[in-house]
């Protein structure tokens, strides 16, 4: 957290500064606390700083109501009761379970919503991470069933079949959030602007220079900053998961915060990291949870079954694949010589 808080000081201090300048020509930028996160946002247009707030106001009311940890909001009160009774949702919180069980079941479960469980007892982004025991791990497997989560949507309510059942919405809610971003950002007439929701990136038109944005994708293995590839984009949504980013040791093992819901454990598949380009960014962000637990194989193959969808695949033998719709889109960096660049449609 101390280090989150860091990242936001250097960012609020930069919006500061540039939220000076009167040009409209120039972007005003901001950088926020929500959902655990830092949200920053680089608007160009009228208005911006007013625009920034109302998104800002936004995303702190989905908080409210899709928090796992704050008593009151209705994803928590919905695990509270779990085994026990409905619990009524808005239409917000509605929407994104119905497409959580959507991308579980188009992912044959890799996609589960309710490993909640199983973040509680692995504690991977806590001080005091632990490794639970074969025993542990078997009890709670029995709890992470997404088809235990049942949707009753004309009366807008939702439960959970047992008790102990714990729906976590982090690998879906931060992308809705951005969605929700941008749809104020039309709103209100902006038509160039750049977000970056904890990770979940979604750039609206073009630069104003008439330009695409360039988005660096993180190198695996190097320091927050190091990018093993650039690609340009407009009017897309961007999402990575990764091993790298939330993990602990023990012994040589990393153990991070993608779990298998099949297995229990940290998924283990031949990747390290994946970046799935979409047009919504709830659907970046699902999809880049799902395409990891699932591998290079699995993962190509569900990429390919969904129009539109593009994706850039790093494996733990140091290739990078991606997606045909990306080629001339994505750079390698001019200095990597240990990855190897290669078309997705060379893996059956």
């Amino acid at each position: 957290m101390n280090k989150l808080i860091s990242i936001f000081l250097l960012l609020l201090s930069t919006a500061l500064l540039v939220s000076c300048a009167s040009n409209f020509d120039r972007p005003y930028d901001s950088a926020d606390l929500a959902m655990g996160t830092v949200i920053t946002q680089k608007i160009y247009g009228k208005n911006a700083k007013q625009v920034a707030r109302e998104a800002i106001t936004r995303v702190k009311q989905l908080e409210s109501l899709m928090t796992v940890y704050t008593p009151g909001g209705e994803i928590h009160k919905l695990n509270t009761l779990a085994g026990q009774a409905k619990v009524k949702l808005s239409p917000e919180s509605m929407y994104v379970l119905k497409k959580s069980l959507e991308y579980a079941t188009l992912s044959n479960g890799a996609f589960n919503v309710m490993v909640g469980p199983l973040s509680k007892r692995w504690r991977v982004t806590s001080e005091n991470p632990s490794v639970p025991t074969p025993a542990e791990i078997k009890k709670l497997l029995t709890l992470i069933d997404y088809k235990g989560m049942k949707l009753y949507e004309k009366e807008s309510s939702a439960k959970l079949a047992m008790k102990g059942q714990i729906v976590d919405l982090g690998g879906i809610a931060k992308g809705f959030a951005g969605d929700e971003i941008i749809k104020i950002y039309k709103e209100k007439g902006i038509k160039s602007a750049f977000i970056n929701v904890g990770g979940n990136i979604v750039a609206l038109g073009y630069k104003p220079d008439g330009t695409s944005w360039n988005i660096g994708i993180q190198h695996p293995r190097e320091k927050n900053g190091t990018y093993i590839g650039t690609v340009r984009l407009a009017n897309k949504a961007i999402a990575t998961s990764g091993d790298y980013e939330r993990f602990f040791m023990k012994g040589n093992k990393r153990y991070h915060h993608i779990f298998d819901p099949k297995t229990g454990y940290p998924s283990e598949s031949d990747l390290m990291s994946v970046t799935i380009i979409a047009d919504q960014a709830i659907d970046a962000d699902a999809l880049s949870t799902a395409t990891f637990v699932l591998g290079l194989k699995k993962g190509l193959r569900l990429i390919d079954s969904i129009k539109g969808i593009n994706a850039i695949f790093i494996t733990g033998d140091k290739k990078i694949y991606i997606t045909e719709g990306l080629t001339g889109s994505f750079a390698l960096n001019a200095n990597e010589k240990e990855f190897e660049l290669l078309n997705g449609k060379t893996i059956q």
